[in-house]
């Protein structure tokens, strides 16, 4: 019965009408070496036609001419180290470039500096708190919002620093800009519903960890992913404080069904009754549709798994209320799936009466107030079972099929809104499968899958150059009125290949 539920659902898949959205490969550039971070995060600057691509490995910025969308040139790999480790993140506004640095011990404050795009000039350093990830430029220029994430030493939970939200006021010039750190220390100790609880011996503040920022239209709010404790901050940036923290809530995988076992030789999505996903949205994105502005977010999943605490539990080590699992982690389908003991007894009777795994392997629209307003359901995992078996639910780096479906599935990662023929779309990268999938956005409530597209080769062994583009972590969309080829264009950088990749984008 199992099995005939799944086929059934692919069927319904294989049926539906056409994808409106395609994407052809264009150039590619290959920044280092396999599984080293060599390409993590891409902003594009207009007027001189350039990528400023995060390299990990060389811990630069490689500075990419695409004036020739086919060959991609590199020009410089800029270091900024100087000013700190390892670059985290880059954006651009009119010709300058905004980097975020972590300090030389990453649990310290970092940094964030400013320089020309056209010739590099520095045109200023600010520090902010430890660990600046994602930044942004608001709509109208005056701020640069960054999300502190503030992660702990791994072998030592007592470094660790609280996140905080930057907000850069730069409406006096890069050289005299004013920093102010937006903090979690109202919400220590209070329980926000709808989120992950922290780990034990941690602030909320220690735990929140942002991740992401989204600015309104207006320039006067900041909604920022909490990853870590599946929750959504709300900043007013022109006080900087955080003025809500909402949890996210949590997914039923019993309505809308998953593949959670890399063991049992098949494409099984299949409901689940009382097993939640935390949607944990790594990327999120703002967009407008109806007259409104919404998010969306790309549920990515993640766990603390560390030598000093971890979280992580397949389901076959649990102990599970028998009244609720009458058929037992060992036996069941559920045995491998990966979950967090921080949450499932509801009862305070010792045993866990419903299972919280990692991710939503979706994506979500979220209103303003951070109400769910729809999520994509099982809609990625079914696109990607088109592949067959070898290509579905597989690791980026290792070959071997299926073998991501006790964890987070496909997991997909960065998200990047653009509009087409007046209708908002939203491009996800599916960090494991290597993919990315396309979504109409023009019904809030109602995303529609548009497009699906990989370069992989699940044939070959990841290692090898000729595999495609791997692991996608940064997706940036150039709309065709600033593209260098006059067509809407996506460049993805892929993390696990090393590789940035033009794709053009053909409705």
């Amino acid at each position: 019965m199992r099995r005939l539920v799944a086929v059934v659902s692919l069927l319904a898949l294989s049926a539906s009408p056409a994808l409106a959205v395609d994407l052809t490969p264009l150039g590619v550039y290959r920044h280092g070496g396999f599984g080293k971070s060599a390409s993590e995060i891409t902003t594009y600057d207009p007027a001189s036609k350039r990528l400023f691509v995060t390299n990990s490995e060389t811990r630069a910025i490689d500075v990419l001419d695409i004036s020739d969308v086919e060959a991609p040139k590199s020009l410089q790999a800029f270091s900024l180290s100087a000013h700190g480790g390892g670059v985290n993140s880059v954006a651009v506004r009119d010709g300058v470039v905004a980097a975020a640095v972590d300090g030389q011990n990453p649990q310290d404050p970092g940094k964030v500096v400013f320089f020309r795009a056209a010739d590099l000039k520095l045109l200023g350093v600010v520090e902010v708190g430890a660990m600046p990830d994602m930044l942004t430029f608001s709509p109208d220029g005056r701020y640069v919002v960054v999300a502190d994430e503030g992660e702990p030493a791994p072998a030592d939970m007592a470094r660790d620093p609280d996140g905080s939200v930057a907000v850069i006021d730069v409406s006096a010039g890069y050289d005299k800009a004013v920093v102010r750190l937006a903090g979690f220390a109202a919400w220590n100790g209070v329980a926000v519903p709808g989120s992950k609880p922290v780990r034990p011996g941690a602030t909320f503040a220690q735990g929140a960890e942002p991740e992401y920022v989204a600015i309104s239209p207006d320039s006067r709010t900041a909604y920022v992913g909490l990853q870590e404790v599946n929750a959504l901050a709300i900043v007013d940036l022109a006080s900087a404080k955080v003025t809500a923290v909402r949890g996210l809530g949590f997914k039923s995988f019993a309505t809308c069904p998953a593949d959670v076992s890399d063991k049992d030789g098949a494409i099984a999505i299949l409901p689940h009754p009382n097993v939640f996903g935390l949607y944990q949205p790594d990327a999120i994105a703002m967009f407008q549709a109806g007259g409104k502005s919404w998010l969306v977010s790309a549920n990515e999943g993640d766990s603390q798994d560390l030598p000093a605490f971890s979280e992580e539990k397949r389901v076959k080590d649990l102990k599970l209320d028998p009244t609720v699992f009458p058929a037992g982690p060992a036996t069941d389908s559920l045995a491998r799936l990966k979950t967090t003991t921080l949450l499932g007894d509801k009862d305070g009777d010792g045993d866990l009466d419903a299972v919280y795994a990692y991710g939503g392997r979706s994506i979500s629209i979220w209103g303003l107030d951070g109400a769910l307003v729809a999520d994509s359901c099982d809609a990625i995992e079914q696109q990607t079972a088109t592949r067959g078996l070898k290509g579905f639910n597989l690791n980026n780096l290792e070959a071997g099929a299926d073998s991501r479906s006790d964890d987070k599935g496909p997991e997909p990662e960065g998200v990047a809104v653009g509009v087409l023929g007046g209708k908002p779309y939203a491009f996800v990268g599916l960090e494991r499968d290597g993919g990315v999938m396309i979504f109409d956005l023009s019904d809030p409530a109602h995303p529609r899958p548009a497009g699906y597209a990989t370069t992989r080769n699940d044939d070959l062994p990841p290692t090898d150059p000729a595999s495609g583009d791997q692991g996608p972590e940064g997706v940036l969309f150039i709309p065709a009125a600033t593209s260098p080829n006059g067509k809407p264009l996506l460049v993805v950088s892929y993390e696990t290949s090393g590789t940035t990749r033009i794709w053009q984008i053909n409705e």
